[in-house]
């Protein structure tokens, strides 16, 4: 892992972008050591520096002192993107625009997404937690496909926050039944861009003996602010 700069801002929060291999990285933390850590991985076509994510990483840091990083997933960020990448995206706006049904384009476009992600995780995993003032236990934030496969396959994920408003393949699905870490899951009631009835038959299928819905009025990215708060006392609770 090579650190390429730092900066320390307003809020007493180091941030520190990273490189591991192809893998372009950023990590907040706050002085606390050793720190528990979150990974928060962004929806599927942005950037490790989207704002929400990065408010959200601040505030886990500055006010619990966790560290947390957050990654680009293959094809999204800085990262190149593939002709195939490229591929994917022209269908899946070709087929919004036409009213069309998105599932087929999406189950094609996020299961090889989380077959490349979750190994590159697991990697800067492996890197984090080597640094000497980081040593877990560790927490997941973000996209619920890449987050089932990962708390699944790596057992150092402790608890996790999933945000329901993302697609999940039906072989992911599957795997949701083996999630037994405690978990807190987000819904946008009025998303207009899911259909509620998938969401919630997703959290049912979740084998976790701990777990929470948190179902709020609004659209897509409507989250409102008090479910970061709530997020941080749940990783607290989990992770401390």
């Amino acid at each position: 892992m090579d650190f390429t700069s730092e900066q320390r801002l307003d809020d007493g929060v180091l941030e520190r972008a990273f490189t591991l291999g192809e893998i372009p990285g950023v990590l907040w933390t706050s002085g606390s050591t050793p720190a528990p850590l979150i990974l928060i991985g962004h929806p599927g076509g942005f950037h490790k520096r989207l704002p929400r994510l990065v408010a959200r990483a601040r505030y886990y840091a500055a006010q619990y002192g966790f560290a947390v990083a957050a990654i680009d997933a293959p094809g999204c960020g800085d990262r190149p993107r593939s002709a195939v990448d490229e591929q994917y995206r022209a269908d899946l706006r070709r087929a919004a625009q036409a009213g069309e049904p998105l599932d087929e384009i999406l189950d094609a476009m996020i299961v090889p997404l989380v077959e490349r992600a979750v190994p590159e995780w697991r990697t800067t995993l492996d890197a984090l937690l080597a640094l000497p003032d980081i040593d877990g236990p560790v927490g997941y934030e973000g996209m619920v496909a890449i987050g089932i496969r990962l708390a699944v396959v790596d057992p150092r994920v402790s608890a996790a926050v999933f945000f329901g408003q993302t697609f999940v393949p039906d072989t992911l699905r599957e795997d949701a039944r083996r999630i037994t870490v405690p978990l807190q899951f987000l819904m946008q009631w009025d998303d207009e861009g899911m259909e509620r009835q998938p969401v919630l038959e997703l959290f049912d299928t979740f084998g976790a003996k701990e777990k929470t819905l948190h179902a709020n009025l609004g659209g897509h990215a409507g989250t409102p602010w008090f479910e970061v708060e709530d997020a941080a006392r749940f990783f607290a609770r989990h992770l401390k």
